[in-house]
Order: C-alpha cells, then structure tokens, then sequence
C-alpha cells in the first residue's frame, strides 16, 4: 500500500521533471504495485459556439490524438527516468474538454479461486452477453464494484495508510533479540 505521503513525493517529482509546455496542468498520478499514471490536461480545440457535438467529440478526439504523437518523444525520455527510478510502468492520458483518454496502460494478470457460486455469477454474464470471457466477466465485476463504492474504498484507503504510518514508527521487530524481554524470540 502506497501512503499518501509517498503519493505526494511521486506527484512532486513528475510536476517538477515533466518540461514545462507538456500539459496545462497536471490533473493526476495514480500508483499501484505495477504502475504509475500520469493525467494531464491539454487546452481543447478552438471551436465556434454553433458546431454540433459531432463535430465538437471529433476535434477532441483529433486535439488528443495530435497531442499523443507530438509530445511521445518527451513522455517516452520522462517514463524511462521514472521507471527507473520508482520501478513500475508509466502509463500517460490527458483530459481534454471533460473526455479522459489513457494512451498506454497496464493489464495485468490477476489470477484468483472462485468456488462454484461465483463462477456462476461470471458464467451468467457472459451467457448474458456482458463479457466474452470469466476474465472479461471478473473484470466488469470489478469495475462495477470500483463505480459504487467509492466513498468506501476511500475511506478504507486512509485506514491503510494510517496503519502504515503507524508500522513506520513501531519497533524494528525483524531483528533477533528484539523481543521486549531483551531474549531471542521463539521461532
């Protein structure tokens, strides 16, 4: 678990090393074990008043796609530095105009037991066209799940986070002779 203290240091770092002219802004850095994203917002394409939203959704699209080829260069020399640096994946996307687009990201493998009745609850999606696969079903499960609890997972986020400030400060248990009676510990 990352602690918001460790995601500050890392949003820090890309605000200072990202050149100047990348992004308007930088709306996010999201961290987990295998990867870090960076979100960035760019101006939206200079329209009149009158267009139609066809014609507004295709120039944020083509505003996004021209940004991705124009600055890949930059993003690719800054997720080298990082990747080294913090040991996971960068993975870059950008808001534009309210749309969110993410050009590269993670999928990774995630393998689990499901006894009978939640295999039951996969196989009913993907007979119910939902998804193609368990893996599909599993993945729209979590998504579903992520879409309606957010406040929980929040709050239950800051839980971890305290609890690993509070390890942080504990005693060093990991070495021999650190019992409180001052004696080797039982294996």
């Amino acid at each position: 678990m990352i602690t918001e203290e460790q995601r500050e240091k890392l949003r820090g770092w890309f605000t200072g090393r990202l050149p100047e002219d990348l992004f308007a802004s930088l709306v996010e850095v999201v961290v987990d074990r295998e990867e870090i994203t960076v979100i960035g917002r760019i101006p939206g394409p200079r329209l009149t008043e009158d267009v139609s939203a066809a014609e507004r959704r295709a120039a944020v699209e083509g505003r996004i796609q021209e940004f991705r080829e124009r600055t890949r260069e930059d993003r690719v020399e800054v997720a080298r530095e990082a990747e080294h640096k913090f040991g996971r994946k960068v993975s870059w996307g950008v808001e534009c105009e309210g749309e969110r687009a993410l050009f590269t990201h993670v999928a990774a493998p995630v393998m689990t037991r499901l006894r009978q009745p939640e295999r039951q609850v996969l196989d009913t999606l993907i007979a119910g066209g939902v998804a193609r696969s368990r893996s599909d079903a599993l993945a729209w499960c979590v998504r579903l799940v992520h879409q309606h609890t957010d406040d929980w997972l929040a709050e239950l986020r800051e839980s971890l986070e305290h609890v690993q400030r509070v390890r942080e400060r504990g005693p060093d248990t990991g070495e021999v002779g650190d019992s409180p009676s001052g004696g080797q510990e039982d294996e």
